[in-house]
């Protein structure tokens, strides 16, 4: 089944997870506020990820919040071995459903117990710390944050940890800390500033996990898209999850819906072949804008 979901990236010392995961977010109400509208549906698509024989799971507190763990919970619980769970933390959710930055150590300490008990486990496989402003790195020291993590670490609540939003020297940072088996950072066609981050991460046996595949396209970039997928007679969002397979080794994918025809759709670009015409064209659009 692996070899349907492109195969598996195992980080050095850490899970190995298919390159095809499933990202939980969209399992949330309308802006990843609340309830969703088909709890009965959510409960379904996780079960087909794991029927599928996807091992990577991304998901987060404060999706809903708690909403989403909740649903993983009910749906899946007691987890299938093999099975890897990846949560963040670093942001809690207002009244509002405004989204706070919220990284104090004591308070990311507290966020982990939050995962263990919405999701019913003992320990966590994975917990990314979620740097940036929410929309972008940032150069702020993360040594006392990572370091209440690596903590808990020690203590057996955490197998393994990764970094979200994060840039290069956050990364040398948190390795001097502790291990990183993952870094997921804004990456796709469109938005290629991670190129450098991407081979580093492929050199120091780091899975490098892309989240926003399709975010940020101009009309110009989205329709260079759409021809090529027109071409190949696949859907844009299969191409540029495809091109994100093919880009590196170590890229692992979280591609989020909330329908079990759109989750055989992603499972359907691992298989995805491009032409090295078409990769020439994709690669492309990095630099193309309307401007």
């Amino acid at each position: 089944m692996t070899a349907q979901l492109g195969g598996t990236v195992t980080p050095a010392g850490g899970p190995a997870l298919t390159r095809i995961g499933y990202g939980a977010m969209q399992l949330a109400g309308p802006h990843v506020f609340g309830p969703p509208r088909d709890r009965d549906r959510a409960v379904a698509v996780l079960r087909a990820v794991v029927e599928a024989g996807i091992t990577h799971i991304d998901t987060a507190d404060f999706y809903g919040p708690v909403v989403v763990n909740e649903i993983i919970r009910e749906a899946l619980h007691p987890y299938p071995e093999g099975l890897s769970i990846v949560t963040k933390v670093g942001a809690r959710r207002g009244a509002d459903g405004g989204w706070i930055i919220s990284r104090h150590p004591a308070d990311l300490k507290a966020q982990v117990h939050d995962n263990l008990r919405h999701l019913g486990l003992e320990a966590l496989d994975v917990v990314n710390l979620r740097l940036g402003d929410l929309d972008a790195p940032n150069e702020d020291s993360i040594a006392e944050q990572f370091g209440a993590l690596a903590e808990l670490r020690q203590q057996g609540l955490i197998r393994h940890l990764g970094l979200s939003a994060a840039s290069a020297a956050q990364l040398d940072e948190a390795r001097a800390i502790a291990p990183v088996v993952t870094v997921q950072n804004l990456y796709n066609l469109a938005n290629r500033q991670d190129d450098a981050l991407v081979e580093r991460t492929a050199a120091e046996d780091i899975a490098f996990v892309p989240y926003f595949p399709l975010g940020g396209f101009t009309p110009l970039q989205s329709g260079t898209l759409t021809k090529v997928a027109a071409r190949l007679g696949a859907s844009p969002q299969q191409v540029a999850l495809a091109w994100l397979l093919a880009r590196s080794p170590n890229i692992v994918l979280i591609p989020g819906t909330s329908s079990p025809e759109h989750l055989r759709e992603n499972i359907a670009a691992a298989g995805l072949v491009l032409p090295d015409d078409a990769v020439a064209e994709l690669d492309g659009i990095g630099g193309q804008s309307d401007g």
